[in-house]
């Protein structure tokens, strides 16, 4: 007989991985997220988008930032056997974790033990990873420690951002849930415990978004690609942040530019760097919107380089 789930989400790619659950037929008796939060220049508080989705859906919803005592009596009250966490944002301590009969469920994007943390995607890419996916594991106590039930792997394309790489893992992460999901009701899932080297992937700070014009060309655009949309990658232009939405690196021998420096010619910014050069797509200057690079830098007024 299926067994009733608890979701626990919080962002946009957790409420597309509820509204799959819901269309593939489980059955959800309580959702939990994370409260609401200022959003935008003005702070509006905002339900998250997991919230969003539990309204439209006609779920059960509660709102909390951890699973304390409150919120384990509500888990053992709903009649769920089972929990399914996507990115919900706080760690559940043992006594959550035993609220359930089964146990709980983590869809991380990433093939464990690589990438344990708050920002897989945008760490595998800004590492110049060729491979990722998504891993279901039992959790534990630990962070992102627990055994895995299945693995599915991708290649990360080339040019692929953090927001087109998360969009792709989540459409697997919903199939690859469906398919796990029966076997976990019915109490046969395998269990395998991680092994090889972990590396760590916790949020991307904002000083570790500046870009380094010292640094290889290559490696900035993995920089650019992972932080975009969040937090974006930056540098200075004229005393005043500026962000870089999108970048690809070139090696051109025939073309010599110091670091920083900007070259517009035909239709194309280049900058230079540390080893080879970079080809700016889209910008972002202070103040303003994102738009071409090409545009921009019909108005650079005779300023030739990056701080």
């Amino acid at each position: 007989m299926e067994k009733a789930i608890v979701f626990a989400g919080t962002p946009a790619n957790a409420a597309t991985t509820l509204r799959s659950l819901v269309e593939q037929g489980f059955r959800i008796e309580l959702v939990i997220t994370r409260p609401d939060a200022p959003v935008g220049r003005k702070k509006v508080m905002t339900p998250s988008p997991v919230a969003h989705a539990a309204n439209d859906l006609g779920l059960a919803l509660l709102k909390a930032d951890r699973v304390g005592p409150a919120e384990i009596d509500a888990i053992k009250a709903c009649g769920a056997e089972l929990g399914v966490v996507v990115a919900y944002g706080a760690l559940l301590r043992r006594e959550a974790l035993a609220a359930l009969p089964l146990g709980w469920f983590n869809l991380h994007y990433s093939i464990l033990p690589r990438w344990r943390g708050a920002a897989p995607v945008q760490r595998s890419i800004m590492a110049g990873d060729r491979e990722t996916g998504v891993t279901l594991f039992k959790l534990d106590e630990g962070m992102d420690t627990g055994p895995i039930v299945t693995v599915a792997k991708t290649l990360i394309d080339a040019g692929e951002t953090a927001a087109d790489l998360l969009a792709r893992l989540t459409s697997l992460g919903s199939s690859v849930l469906g398919e796990a999901l029966p076997a976990i009701q019915a109490g046969i899932a395998p269990l395998t415990e991680q092994s090889g080297d972990n590396t760590l992937a916790p949020k991307i700070s904002r000083e570790e978004a500046r870009i380094n014009w010292n640094g290889p060309s290559k490696e900035l655009e993995w920089l650019i690609r992972g932080c975009n949309p969040e937090p974006g990658a930056f540098t200075e232009f004229g005393g005043q942040p500026f962000k870089i939405h999108e970048a690809v690196a070139i090696a051109d021998p025939t073309m010599k530019l110091t670091p920083g420096s900007i070259q517009a010619l035909d239709n194309r910014v280049l900058v230079g760097t540390g080893e080879g050069l970079l080809l700016l797509k889209s910008v972002q200057p202070a103040s303003k919107r994102a738009m071409p690079a090409s545009e921009w830098a019909r108005g650079i007024n005779g300023e030739t380089r990056f701080n």
